[in-house]
């Protein structure tokens, strides 16, 4: 579970990255098909529009950690969807290296062991409710 502390790390050092969103989601997605090059032709669309897709998609769930149960029929709706997607299990590991080395290179001294921690535990907070709901029967 995310802690009050964990919450409010994850929202602060969100903030300082959303003046350099671009240029973080160009990092994340060159790092994500470096740490895994299968994973890029499940990308179709235009890189950059993803990025900025990406970009959102992790504001409003940083926003949203302090009203857990709104977001989660989200998080689960993102989850199957990433199933049409080609999305495994095991892609949430990869995608969680990506991020957590985008927001190293990203906050620089900023990111500290406490940092990393509150974006480990909350990234997998959201990501074990992605997978969970991926398994679910698609909504008929």
């Amino acid at each position: 579970m995310i802690t009050a502390a964990q919450k409010t790390l994850v929202q602060t050092t969100w903030a300082q990255v959303v003046p350099i969103a671009d240029t973080a989601a160009e990092l994340f997605y060159n790092r994500l098909f470096e740490m895994d090059p299968t994973l890029r032709p499940l990308f179709t669309s235009d890189i950059k529009e993803q990025g900025k897709k990406l970009m959102l998609m992790i504001g409003v769930a940083v926003k949203g950690l302090d009203r857990l149960e709104e977001i989660v029929p989200a998080v689960q709706a993102l989850g199957k969807r990433h199933v049409g997607y080609g999305v495994k299990d095991e892609h949430y590991d990869t995608v969680a290296g990506a991020l957590l080395w985008t927001l190293e290179k990203g906050l620089g001294e900023a990111y500290t062991p406490e940092v990393a921690e509150a974006w480990t535990v909350t990234y997998t907070l959201l990501a074990d409710v992605m997978k969970a709901a991926s398994k679910e029967a698609p909504a008929a």
